[in-house]
């Protein structure tokens, strides 16, 4: 599957028709070990409304950038929660101690809005097995049968 099938720009339903934004989606049954590390650590999670958990910043989070028409979401784990936590993290950390668990790019003209010096946040739907569209990934939400997560921006 490309990104542009696990990355979107939109309204998420549980939130509102106003609130855009950027979802990524998460397969709890992947074989990749970067997925397969952030779908364990969204464990660590603290239910809000139900269905939707809230990560500490620490825990799991996500970091924009942008390359011409292109914008990036990549997924850190700070190293330390990974030793808690006793994974298989991949060796590289950067300078602050985050290790890269997954990114994912697509085509679009969306600038992520700021508040008070903070970056809008990036939810992230956990699923199991692969989605066809975003409606089945909604639908899946809507069926008990994927939790949405709230990821810190950095």
């Amino acid at each position: 599957m490309d990104d542009s099938s696990r990355m979107w720009i939109t309204a998420v339903p549980p939130f509102g028709p106003d609130d855009v934004g950027v979802l990524l989606s998460v397969d709890t049954g992947s074989t990749d070990p970067g997925e397969r590390l952030a779908c364990r650590l969204l464990d660590r999670g603290h239910e809000g409304e139900e269905g939707v958990f809230h990560l500490l910043p620490f825990d799991l989070a996500a970091r924009y950038s942008r390359t011409g028409d292109r914008l990036a979401v990549t997924l850190v784990a700070a190293r330390a929660v990974l030793d808690e936590e006793r994974t298989e993290a991949p060796p590289q950390s950067d300078e602050d101690g985050w290790v890269t668990l997954l990114r994912r790019e697509l085509v679009t003209d969306f600038e992520p809005a700021e508040q008070d010096g903070e970056k809008q946040a990036v939810l992230l739907i956990d699923h199991l097995g692969p989605v066809g569209s975003l409606e089945e990934l909604f639908a899946r939400f809507e069926d008990g049968e994927s939790g949405i997560a709230v990821l810190n921006a950095q």
